[in-house]
């Protein structure tokens, strides 16, 4: 099963950087397409910071290095978590796989360019949520399927009970 969830990950990384690629390539900066008028448009935004623009706005020279830290790190973890845990198909080795993509996806930016190309964005009137990408959400998800997992999810002692 492991392979799937590599394959998952891989099939993540691949679309977020096919999505940044074209995105980047078809528009200049701070352009925008509206796609639902008052609700939602595809935009290209660079953001220097962390998931939807955490301290881009940080002037602090060591905010690129910290970042990149903090994903490999992170990568090391889910990875190994993914290879313990990847004995069968389930939301947990999904929600990691899923993560897993995402980061590599958002770890490449930032070792390519210092910063992570982000496209998606959703806005109600003047109230808007920072723009993301593919990775972001692949993340996002992913960790829904890992708390849902834990909230949700009869351990294997409460099953036999």
């Amino acid at each position: 099963m492991r392979k799937y969830h590599f394959l998952i990950a891989f099939a993540v990384f691949a679309l977020d950087r096919l999505s940044k690629w074209v995105i980047s390539h078809r528009l200049s900066l701070h352009d925008s397409i509206p796609v639902i008028p008052g609700f939602f448009r595809i935009v290209r935004a660079e953001n220097p910071g962390a998931a939807f623009g955490l301290f881009a706005d940080s002037p602090a020279a060591w905010k690129v290095g910290l970042l990149i830290l903090f994903s490999l790190i992170a990568l090391v973890i889910v990875s190994a978590l993914l290879w313990k845990n990847s004995h069968r198909l389930t939301s947990t080795g999904i929600g990691l796989a899923l993560i897993l993509g995402g980061a590599v996806g958002n770890l490449w930016d930032r070792l390519v360019s210092k910063h992570v190309v982000d496209f998606l964005l959703f806005y109600i009137g003047r109230y808007q949520w920072p723009a993301f990408n593919v990775a972001d959400s692949a993340i996002v998800v992913g960790a829904g399927l890992l708390v849902f997992e834990i909230l949700f999810t009869k351990s294997p002692s409460q099953r036999s009970a």
